[in-house]
């Protein structure tokens, strides 16, 4: 597969269509599809982004199994890094050649939430709609239908164009892989435990899943100095990887008396308890694992329509609290070049996060392994 538009080019070119090679969603339940499209030239305040990386997360596994219905074709991809190739009018903090990490949440600025700080919350993003700001897309079939890019990215494609805000320029020598799951799975993680949780030194902590998210969560419990850190999972080269991380204790998720096992290690209940994977049936188990006055917080992304049952009594009675974790409460301005600052310092080893790359025709591989719990994340290289 040749690549699309390798070379860097300003404000060249602007009248005329670049052909990408991106793989494509029609259906869900069906693999992707790696196809030929056609993406429009950039526009005021966008950028054009030569994809060099893009992780394989489990919100593509969910759009493409069909936990996440698909009625209309999509550009898949979401958690990637590139280099920029094409800047539009407007854009003045931005230039080509610069490198970026994507943010796939691209906040508004102007509602509530966005204007109190908490822009993770934004209601009035395109993005969760697949759509760009505007509410258009930039890319189109050969015969000119739309297709509309996941989360307002579409990263699983050799270029892409997106609003200048969705791109946050970090340090050249960040390597692209690294760049890549910094914007998603490993600021979700990192941001669960400093930011949504904001874990004290010294709590306990759980860790229900131990896939990257999971293992993102577990470095930020080592940031954080979190004592102990149980880690548990099915998949034992996860658990692995979970000790090589810093998780103090490992548990098999098997295990038939898990809650009364982890209440044993932590002498009545953890501090903190985070699933990370978004199963209902480990979503109920986190708030008896949990002390007096504990909290879970859920990372993991459920199936739309998913149901969990919670004893409500306990909740009010023990002073528990559930916190939802999105994004990992995080304003990827500030926190992309933060996690890139500790990984180029040596504080976090995010190269072991990754346990291969692939190239983008072989997508559905790297799904299928994602949905078996196989490995460690898988990058592709478009």
């Amino acid at each position: 597969m040749s690549r699309a538009g390798s070379t860097l080019t300003g404000h060249a070119n602007r009248d005329a269509p670049t052909p990408t090679h991106a793989a494509v969603v029609h259906a869900s339940g069906q693999p992707l599809s790696v196809e030929e499209l056609q993406l429009r030239p950039v526009g005021r305040g966008e950028l054009g982004v030569e994809i060099r990386a893009v992780g394989v997360c489990h919100s593509d596994l969910h759009l493409v199994a069909g936990d996440w219905p698909v009625d209309e074709i999509l550009v898949g991809g979401h958690e990637a890094s590139g280099v920029v190739v094409d800047v539009g009018d407007g854009v003045e903090d931005v230039n080509v050649g610069d490198h970026v990490v994507l943010s796939w949440f691209v906040a508004c600025r102007r509602c509530q939430n966005c204007l109190s700080g908490r822009a993770w919350l934004c209601t009035n993003t395109n993005a969760v709609a697949n759509r760009l700001p505007d509410g258009s897309t930039a890319t189109t079939t050969a015969d000119g239908d739309p297709v509309w890019p996941f989360l307002g990215l579409g990263a699983f494609s050799e270029r892409v164009v997106i609003p200048s805000t969705a791109a946050v320029v970090v340090p050249d020598e960040l390597p692209f892989e690294i760049g890549a799951l910094i914007g998603c799975s490993v600021t979700t993680g990192i941001g669960a435990v400093t930011q949504t949780a904001k874990v004290p030194y010294g709590a306990s902590a759980v860790v229900f899943g131990c896939g990257g998210i999971g293992q993102s969560i577990i470095l930020g419990l080592q940031l954080a100095g979190a004592e102990p850190i149980i880690a548990i999972d099915l998949d034992r080269d996860r658990l692995e990887q979970a000790d090589r991380l810093g998780a103090t204790v490992l548990l098999d998720g098997a295990e038939p008396d898990l809650v009364d096992v982890v209440r044993e290690l932590t002498s009545g209940g953890a501090d903190y308890v985070f699933e990370a994977i978004g199963k209902p049936s480990t979503i109920e188990q986190c708030p008896p694992m949990l002390r007096a006055g504990g909290v879970a917080v859920l990372a993991g992304m459920t199936a739309i329509g998913a149901r969990a049952s919670i004893d409500p009594f306990d909740l009010a009675d023990q002073g528990k609290s559930i916190l939802g974790c999105n994004y990992g409460s995080s304003v990827p301005a500030v926190d992309f070049p933060r996690i890139a600052r500790l990984y180029l310092t040596g504080r976090l080893p995010l190269d072991a996060l990754i346990g291969r790359t692939r190239p983008l025709v072989e997508v559905n591989d790297a799904l299928a392994d994602l949905s078996a719990a196989a490995g460690l994340r898988t990058v592709l290289i478009p």
